[in-house]
């Protein structure tokens, strides 16, 4: 059965029951009030016609219904009573509303408390028919009961006007339940709009998808309501909170948890912000904020999406690194096709001791390279950066060489080396490209020096390039400044100053005395800060703080 069929049943039983059960009640308490109205009201004509003096003094003539009857019936009429009966001690009528019952027996066994000096009201069988009736006592002059007084209105009649307000109250009993019908269907609908069609079923299943794509995103998920409140946090979020995953802050107010957030003036503006970078503890994380808009435009809320900046560099290194391989590659083919080239000549030549020896010293060359790099830098990924960045070069016609008292040997093992990977390809790559800037091609060339000596990992990138001027000196590390002409620029040593500054190292750079810049890279081998602070004292081994190379650039 449909939602909406469920709820139209539902509230409409839910309905007739009450209506039923009120209108019973109602009809209850009405006649009951009815009937306590009515013989209140016969009860007070009785007394007052029982302390009439007329009525009173009557009862000592020989005819006293020649006096009692006029006064009886006059007062019948005016309060439209069914009869008004006086009726001696011993019940004989003075007055009726028939005459020939007059001087005739009272009926109804109800004058005994009355005799005794009491008012009652009762219900009895009358000669006039069932009736409510209200009987007072006449007092005689000693203050001892000479008489009844009994006023009676017929239940017949009090029943004739309790079923006029039954009428009534079902009627109106009707017109609710189709109002309420109606008012079922709406309602009924209006939910349906609201859950946009869907039925109990699918919402349940909707939830179940959403709560588990919402755990599947690697990015921290907050949904705020309009007063800023938390009202959903994925387990994500809860990693970069550096909150336990069982850490329930749904029900906080979203400034308590996240202090510098700016969710709450997105609720107020409805203003979507994009790519925001701020600080989440001690985690970079890039940030995306959207307001909740109902369909009528009203703002109720805000969700935000955030990731570590750390997880997109090295997204954004991966990519590069795919490229570096790929360049690498295409520059070895390139490089060997133009050397077969020259070799196939020289054999068509009959030139045969020429091409014997290009093929050893080419093969020398690289035997050399190779051993040397295996020898001194034995780890494969920084190995094989090397060589790709060597053959980048040759086919880019300038020299890369890497100092013969290098060694890179002695790399912690917990040491992440794709950070290194990042550190060293694009150090080498804005030196290549500096050379490049310069136009000079008798003088392009790059060296590169790596040690492992001590306990800092030294790398040191020197280039004859264009150099780097006083002026852009502080800028040369801030994402998009490029001194170099063309789109897509200055990502190269945001990366290195941000893979440093993870590596606890720093950066610095200098004027190269031969023209250029000789960037110097110093990462401690104990990257853990509590195990330096254990092993060197409260400062590194070089007497720095540690900071990156924004504090220590010249």
């Amino acid at each position: 059965m449909r939602l909406q069929t469920k709820l139209i049943i539902i509230i409409c039983s839910l309905l007739v029951f009450l209506v039923f059960s009120l209108g019973g009640i109602f009809y209850y308490l009405m006649k009951t009030a009815l009937e306590e109205q009515i013989g209140t009201r016969a009860l007070k004509v009785a007394e007052t016609v029982a302390s009439m003096p007329d009525i009173q003094d009557a009862f000592s003539l020989k005819d006293p219904s020649s006096i009692i009857q006029p006064i009886a019936e006059a007062v019948r009429e005016k309060i439209d009573a069914e009869y008004i009966v006086v009726g001696n001690r011993e019940g004989i009528r003075y007055s009726h509303p028939v005459l020939d019952r007059i001087g005739k027996e009272m009926v109804g066994g109800d004058n005994a408390p009355v005799l005794a000096g009491n008012s009652i009201i009762s219900k009895a069988t009358g000669s006039l028919g069932p009736s409510l009736r209200g009987k007072a006592p006449v007092f005689g002059d000693q203050g001892q009961v000479i008489g009844i007084v009994s006023v009676g209105f017929l239940t017949e009649d009090i029943e004739l006007v309790t079923d006029n307000y039954q009428t009534r109250i079902e009627l109106i009993s009707l017109l609710v339940l189709v109002v309420g019908l109606l008012g079922s269907v709406l309602i009924a609908r209006n939910v349906r709009r609201s859950i946009h069609g869907l039925e109990p079923k699918e919402i349940g299943a909707l939830y179940t998808e959403k709560k588990a794509i919402l755990e599947s995103i690697r990015e921290g998920i907050i949904a705020v309501n309009q007063e800023g409140v938390i009202t959903m946090a994925n387990r994500y979020a809860l990693q970069l909170l550096e909150l336990p995953v069982t850490a329930k802050i749904t029900g906080r107010h979203i400034e308590d948890v996240i202090p510098n957030t700016r969710l709450v003036e997105v609720v107020r503006t409805g203003q979507a912000e994009f790519d925001h970078e701020m600080l989440i503890g001690d985690h970079e994380v890039i940030v995306n904020r959207v307001p909740i808009i109902e369909r009528k435009s009203s703002v109720t809320g805000a969700v935000s999406s955030f990731r570590s900046k750390s997880e997109l560099y090295r997204l954004a290194e991966e990519l590069s690194q795919v490229k570096r391989f790929a360049e690498a590659l295409r520059a070895q083919t390139h490089e060997f096709s133009n050397k077969l080239y020259v070799i196939s000549g020289l054999i068509q030549l009959e030139s045969y001791q020429e091409a014997v020896e290009l093929i050893s010293r080419e093969a020398d060359v690289h035997q050399n390279w190779v051993q040397f790099i295996m020898r001194e830098i034995p780890d494969p990924m920084i190995g094989g950066l090397l060589i790709g960045k060597f053959n980048h070069a040759q086919e880019l016609k300038l020299t890369f060489e890497i100092d013969h008292e290098s060694s890179f040997r002695d790399i912690p093992a917990s040491m992440e080396r794709n950070l290194l990977v990042t550190v060293i390809g694009n150090l080498i790559d804005n030196a290549m490209e500096a050379v490049l800037a310069k136009g000079n091609h008798d003088d392009r060339y790059v060296k590169l020096f790596l040690t492992d000596l001590g306990d800092d990992l030294i790398i040191e990138c020197e280039d004859r390039g264009i150099g780097i001027s006083e002026e852009t000196g502080m800028n040369v590390f801030v994402k998009g400044f490029s001194t170099k002409a063309g789109e897509h620029r200055g990502i190269g040593l945001a990366l290195v100053q941000h893979a440093v500054g993870k590596l606890n190292g720093y950066i610095t750079f200098h004027k190269n005395p031969d023209g250029g810049t000789i960037f110097t890279v110093a990462i401690p081998k104990l990257t853990d800060l509590a195990e330096r602070s254990r092993t060197y004292g409260t400062e590194g081994s070089d007497g720095t703080d540690g900071t990156d190379g924004s504090e220590r650039t010249s």
